[in-house]
């Protein structure tokens, strides 16, 4: 039996480099689709679409990277591990992952310059599953992660109101006071929970399609579609958008999150390194996780990007631009968040001890203005030294105010995006401008990961000769949008936020790492290193150095291999998956159990683009066996 590297094929001829930079010859405009008669007459060949210039191919893969990770995951995780300190392992798994990985899906594009199924099985027929697992992933994502651009939509259209409408707790039926559920919890947390998901008690109680989100969903998928409509026609000009306006509402928001009181204690918390979690594995783990989704390796977006580029294209320069940009902004967003975030706190903190200064006034009939901030725990001392009995009696009433704890309460998700920020944006000056201004920002950086996750389900199904042949890039467009959107109203239900964790939780961790790592084996050692390096000194003219060759054939395999096994002992251990379900009664979250069939869900979700990689090349050898037999026995 042949090694599967002995099936490798070669571009065909007219995809072969050319030094002045694609097939399509010098004299023509790089960035719109072509056509060019070959060699037999009357037999027309599409020649591959290019985006216009190297900047606009720069600015998708930065729209592409740069996502809601960065805004409410990557400052979480500050907060978790370490503050400052949490950067030291963030920096150094940049440096031995993700410029490397990222270097190699866009070396990848470039070189076959295909989308993700075309060109692994360009590599070798037997990886073709991989191609087909990035594919199924990205479609899988998609149906989900469009739900987060629906939310954002919502809040947007409720920011024009005044005042904010999670910004004070509803009447209840009787208008005697304010709504029990909301009382217990917070406006925040009622205006999402009940107004926003009008969430059911558990998954297993689904509830119906409800109307609103269902039109918000249905509205962000239009926005996807006009996006992503003529591929890199539309996509290229869509992202100049995309990139930019993220950007100058972060700067707008920094300047602002600085100016409010207790910006201070946010940023000091943050910067302030906690040196013992440096030994921690888990602030190792989760750098590298963070380092590898926020890119969105492994998803064919990369490659579907680069295989739009010039083959001269400097793609090296390109990938390290994009990972330093991307880890940037994560920084970058974390100041602005923890500035926010300290504003919330300090609020939070003075509120607290303003209500301990009042229930203490009234209980001791103290003078106004004689009890405060600076001499309360002296007074408290006193009066209950004085008066024992009656202390006793007020004393659980006397909430324990910490400014500490405020800080370090941890919100990531959903969570931070939808109740952290909007508690602290309620108490803003102008709170509908601010709030405005953040939701607008959350849609653009949701967009501009959805054009990226887009074009990588519909360059495989537009470079398929069968497809395309019937159907027209816009159809073929339009078609995926209807689809993902008719899944997505599961997510509009009662229990649709239950589904979207799910979801959120299970459908690429294991299915990314596992695709990544037999794209780094596949290069390295089934299409061989050095006829890539090969490959890549003809495009570029640039020798690959040492550090490309050793982090893609030793150690970024070994620490994708490590995180492989990380999170699948950690689902094993972890014994029954649980989630957090939202308990009205008691206005805050509980933790379940996931029924069977939501864990059948997940092994699905699974399975469906993990199992393509073996199946596919099953079946390619099954099908290569049945041939060699038939010329056997013709001969």
């Amino acid at each position: 039996m042949e090694s599967p590297s002995a099936h490798a094929v070669s571009l065909p001829e007219d995809e072969e480099l050319q030094p002045w930079g694609g097939a399509g010859g010098p004299g023509q405009h790089p960035g719109r689709p072509r056509s060019t008669e070959c060699a037999h007459p009357g037999v027309v060949e599409k020649v591959r679409p290019k985006w216009d210039n190297p900047l606009q191919f720069l600015l998708v893969c930065i729209s592409y990277a740069v996502g809601l990770g960065n805004v409410w995951r990557f400052p979480y995780l500050c907060q978790m591990y370490g503050g400052g300190s949490f950067l030291v392992p963030y920096i150094i798994m940049l440096i031995v992952e993700g410029m490397p990985l990222l270097y190699l899906e866009l070396a990848v594009g470039q070189r076959m310059r295909q989308g993700s199924i075309g060109a692994w099985r360009t590599i070798s027929p037997y990886l073709s599953g991989v191609g087909i697992a990035s594919l199924v992933v990205s479609f899988l994502a998609s149906v989900y992660f469009n739900v987060i651009n629906t939310w954002a939509l919502w809040y947007l259209f409720h920011s024009f109101q005044d005042p904010l409408p999670w910004s004070v707790c509803p009447l209840n039926s009787n208008h005697t006071g304010y709504d029990e559920e909301c009382e217990k919890a917070s406006s925040t947390q009622y205006f999402w929970y009940r107004k926003t998901l009008n969430i059911s008690p558990s998954i297993q109680e689904n509830g119906g399609v409800q109307w609103e989100p269902a039109l918000c969903l249905t509205l962000a998928w239009l926005m996807v579609y006009l996006c992503i409509l003529r591929g890199t026609e539309s996509t290229g000009k869509v992202v100049y958008f995309t990139t930019s306006l993220p950007y100058f509402v972060l700067i707008i928001y920094l300047v602002r999150g600085l100016t409010l009181h207790g910006a201070t204690n946010g940023l000091a918390y943050m910067f302030t390194p906690k040196i013992e979690q440096l030994a921690n594995p888990k602030a190792w783990i989760n750098a590298a996780t963070q380092i590898f989704f926020s890119l969105g390796l492994g998803c064919g977006g990369l490659i579907a990007f680069a295989s739009y580029n010039e083959p001269s294209n400097d793609c090296q320069k390109h990938a390290l631009i994009v990972s330093v940009i991307n880890s940037t902004t994560a920084i970058f967003s974390s100041i602005v968040t923890f500035s926010i975030y300290g504003f919330k706190a300090t609020f939070n903190y003075e509120n607290c001890l303003n209500k301990v200064i009042l229930l203490l006034t009234n209980s001791f009939d103290l003078e106004d203005g004689f009890l405060t901030v600076s001499n309360l725990e002296e007074v408290k001392n006193y009066l209950a030294s004085t008066y024992p009995n009656k202390y006793s009696e007020v004393f659980p009433h006397i909430r324990n105010c910490s400014l500490e704890s405020e800080l370090d309460t941890a919100v990531q998700g959903t969570g931070l995006a939808f109740i952290v920020y909007t508690e602290a944006i309620k108490n803003m000056e102008v709170s509908q401008l601010w709030s405005v201004l953040y939701f607008f920002m959350l849609l653009t950086l949701g967009m501009g990961s959805m054009v990226g996750t887009g074009t990588a389900i519909l360059t495989p199904l537009t470079d398929s000769k069968i497809i395309s042949s019937y159907l027209p890039k816009e159809a073929i467009s339009g078609l995926v949008c209807l689809l993902n959107c008719a899944i997505g109203m599961v997510f509009t239900m009662e229990a649709g936020n239950y589904w979207f964790d799910l979801f959120n939780d299970y459908t690429a961790t294991l299915s990314l790492l596992l695709i990544v790592l037999v794209e780094t084996i596949a290069v390295c050692y089934v299409y061989g290193l050095k006829r890539f390096e090969s490959d890549l000194r003809a495009m570029t003219g640039r020798t690959l150095s040492w550090y490309w060759k050793v982090m893609w054939a030793f150690v970024s395999p070994l620490l994708i291999v490590g995180l492989f096994i990380f999170y699948l002992s950690d689902y094993i251990l972890t014994g029954t998956l649980q989630y957090q379900a939202w308990d009205a009664t008691q206005g805050h979250v509980v933790t379940k159990d996931y029924p069977t069939y939501a864990l059948a869900v997940i092994g699905l979700l699974v399975a469906s683009s993990t199992m393509c990689i073996p199946l596919v090349a099953l079946g390619t050898f099954v099908t290569r066996h049945f041939k060699i037999r038939e010329q056997f026995s013709a001969a």
